[in-house]
């Protein structure tokens, strides 16, 4: 038995068919871009499904994980602490491919592999750095590796998509790449980055 099953059973059988509605009604607001970025954030889906939609939630996650997909929440931006309530509210909810980002097929990302490897360089820079650099240095650092247009065009592309975040002339790892990125392949990077600069001083 589902898990939607489940919770149709212990609301009642008299629910099933408002259950589904928000679920399919969660599913359209999750893709269904209507802002600059995907998703939608938490306190846009508590107005529409109620205070218990991260139930809705869930029972969606489980579905949707059969065609490799899941449903994952990031914040844009660290705060104070919160209540759990409040962090669900202020978080961005959406739809990302069970893979890691870098593990990923590019062209389903609507990425090229040579795109996704300046993305892969960038964050091996920046995660070390406290995941913030000028953008000056680490375009300076990229064309030492990548063509010169290459890399402003990419950069530029990342920015837009949320893979990063700019601020005045300093460049923030964005909540995009902390969703779709796993910390396992963010560990890697930076040990690929530190062996690189160790063997380029040696």
């Amino acid at each position: 038995m589902s898990l939607g099953k489940r919770f149709w059973r212990a609301e009642g059988m008299s629910e099933e068919a408002e259950v589904s509605r928000k679920i399919g009604k969660a599913f359209q607001m999750l893709v269904l871009q209507k802002h600059r970025y995907p998703g939608v954030k938490g306190w846009e889906l508590r107005k529409v499904l109620g205070k218990d939609y991260t139930k809705y939630i869930d029972i969606l996650n489980i579905e949707i994980e059969k065609l490799g997909l899941t449903i994952k929440s990031v914040f844009e931006e660290e705060g104070e602490q919160r209540s759990e309530i409040e962090k669900s509210d202020s978080a961005r909810f959406f739809v990302v491919f069970k893979d890691s980002l870098l593990g990923s097929e590019p062209g389903t990302l609507g990425l090229r592999i040579d795109d996704i490897a300046v993305l892969a360089t960038s964050i091996a820079y920046m995660v070390p750095r406290q995941g913030k650099v000028r953008r000056k240095d680490l375009e300076q650092m990229l064309r030492e590796k990548f063509p010169k247009w290459k890399v402003q065009l990419n950069l530029d592309r990342f920015i837009r998509r949320g893979y990063l975040l700019e601020k005045d002339d300093m460049l923030y790892i964005g909540w995009r790449t902390k969703a779709e990125v796993d910390q396992k392949t963010l560990l890697n990077l930076i040990l690929s980055e530190g062996t690189s600069s160790k063997e380029s001083k040696g």
